[in-house]
């Protein structure tokens, strides 16, 4: 029977045990925190997951034994791809079908975390072309020319593009696994697992990471967490008048506090997450228009069309003709 998980650490040959054995753990006690503070018994939905069940083998001198297969698995809201030790390339060529996996994980908006050299996985898969990545300092220039549609981005140990996250090292993917650990159970338990896990005290997620230009970090606490909860169910129909509700307060407020934090106005931002997403898929999928529309969260594929549009000056068909020639054209120099 097939699997729904929360998220899928990815077990390959080679890989750096600690890239997800860390995240694990944290994650664990994050959840163990949080039962202990709601007294609910909420299970920690994750796996571990390889392209078969069979024992690879690690850096450390043991084998770890995925879980499931990559087959088992019907969705997962997130996945986090391990470091690799010394040159990726031979592993990232043995391993094609978790190459297509992961390119069908980002048709679906699935968040993907890259720790280390494991982003070469996501630049293989095509979907880090014009996004910003970063990855092991070691491997920059061979990254680079790998790779070269890709952003790097040397001075960052952490990148995010819309659902694509990377961390340049473990200690890097320790803070981002904080980061999320917030998203989930709030500030409380982060720090808790933060004070736990670090004997230093590790600066902010956001001061050591680099952002697409579609995002703008702000204090409002409450309208960050209204900003995730828009990403992550963009794909849905949304009243803004119930989102407003969410986090108690009128739409008049919602509205003002938003378009003061991040200079646009909530339908603004919920409406360029769903463009964005529309963008990948129309370069890295073959759905149709109609698909991809609905996929996003527009019912009226007219409608999808006259805004997508308005905001590129392009339709939705002549921009997946566009990128699809540019990408063409790379691949054959």
């Amino acid at each position: 029977m097939k699997r729904r998980l929360a998220a899928t650490f990815i077990v390959v040959e080679e890989m750096l045990a600690t890239s997800i054995t860390l995240p694990i753990e944290m994650m664990n006690a994050a959840a163990s925190a949080a039962r202990a503070r709601t007294h609910q018994k909420a299970r920690l939905n994750i796996a571990s997951a390889g392209v078969t069940r069979d024992p690879v083998s690690t850096r450390s001198g043991f084998s770890l034994t995925p879980d499931l297969c990559l087959d088992d698995i019907r969705s997962t809201e997130m996945v986090i791809l391990p470091s690799l030790w010394r040159n990726p390339r031979p592993i990232v060529r043995r391993n094609r079908k978790l190459v297509e996996w992961l390119r069908q994980q980002n048709e679906r908006g699935t968040i993907l975390i890259a720790v280390g050299t494991g982003a070469c996985f996501l630049a293989e898969a095509g979907i880090l072309n014009g996004k910003a990545a970063t990855t092991h300092w070691h491997y920059f220039d061979q990254f680079a020319h790998d790779y070269p549609e890709v952003q790097l981005k040397r001075q960052y140990f952490i990148t995010q593009s819309g659902n694509i996250y990377c961390a340049g090292s473990v200690n890097a993917v320790a803070d981002l696994t904080v980061h999320f650990i917030h998203r989930t159970y709030g500030k409380e338990v982060a720090s808790h697992v933060q004070r736990n896990f670090s004997h230093e005290i590790r600066r902010q997620y956001e001061s050591t990471s680099y952002y697409d230009d579609k995002h703008r970090y702000h204090p409002d606490e409450d309208i960050v967490q209204a900003q995730i909860w828009l990403q992550d169910n963009c794909q849905k129909e949304i009243l803004l008048k119930s989102v407003a509700e969410k986090f108690d307060m009128s739409v008049r407020t919602f509205n003002r506090r938003f378009k003061n934090a991040t200079g646009k106005t909530p339908l603004q931002y919920l409406q360029e997450i769903r463009i964005d997403m529309a963008k990948d898929l129309l370069q890295t999928s073959n759905l149709s228009v109609s698909e991809i529309a609905y996929k996003v969260g527009y019912q009226d594929m007219g409608h999808f069309s006259s805004l997508f549009k308005k905001l590129l000056s392009t339709t939705p068909s002549d921009y997946r003709t566009t990128v699809r020639a540019k990408l063409f054209t790379a691949d054959t120099h």
